[in-house]
């Protein structure tokens, strides 16, 4: 009866790693893509101290760096300052076929008391439903995790957005014509937040 004991045990551990390492075997590869807007000659929003095409690549580029999740893999449209056209973009997405879509962009506008974070997905497309469910998590990520307030989700015919034939969201990140948006914008600490916040998230998707 005494031996019985130590097999027993060793069956017991066997079992329970039969149901643990199945979980981990099976777990979802995760594809997403940072389309960095603008590039090249197309510089966006502009300041006397900052670009558009500047601050969401280094955004772009600390995502990159930050995701240490063997999970999920990370592809870019753009790398370093290129133009790249709005069809040769959602060519590239359509071609990876990516779980998710996440468009990075600077605002800009007339009425310079205009702050904050925006949040779009098309007016149409096949993957709608899923990109509302995204843009409402991410936004309420944004909102627990930094300080910049967030406006409610919104819709557009932009065109990554109803283009792309998987889950897409536009992310206009502040306002470059807002003092206090572009002082948090080039700051290179809130960057930081933004980027890790992005990747919290993707790791989180399921």
């Amino acid at each position: 009866m005494k031996k019985a004991i130590p097999l027993f045990l060793t069956l017991a551990t066997v079992v329970s790693f039969a149901f643990v390492i199945p979980n981990t075997v099976l777990s979802k590869q995760i594809n997403v893509v940072i389309d960095a807007g603008h590039g090249g000659s197309d510089f966006g929003a502009t300041s006397s101290s900052a670009t558009e095409k500047q601050i969401v690549a280094k955004i772009t580029d600390k995502i990159k760096f930050l995701n240490k999740n063997e999970k999920v893999t990370i592809h870019l449209t753009r790398i370093g300052d290129q133009f790249l056209s709005l069809s040769d973009r959602s060519a590239l997405i359509n071609k990876i076929k990516p779980d998710l879509v996440l468009s990075l962009h600077v605002n800009q506008n007339l009425n310079l008391s205009k702050s904050g974070m925006e949040f779009y997905i098309a007016t149409e497309s096949i993957a709608n439903e899923r990109s509302n469910e995204i843009a409402v998590e991410l936004r309420n990520k944004f909102i627990r995790n930094t300080t910049i307030k967030s406006s409610e989700i919104k819709k557009a015919p932009f065109y990554i957005l109803k283009k792309s034939e998987v889950p897409a969201v536009l992310v206009e990140l502040g306002y470059m014509s807002n003092l206090g948006d572009r002082d948090y914008l080039t700051n290179d600490v809130e960057q930081n937040k933004i980027a890790a916040t992005i990747v919290a998230f993707i790791s989180e998707l399921k």
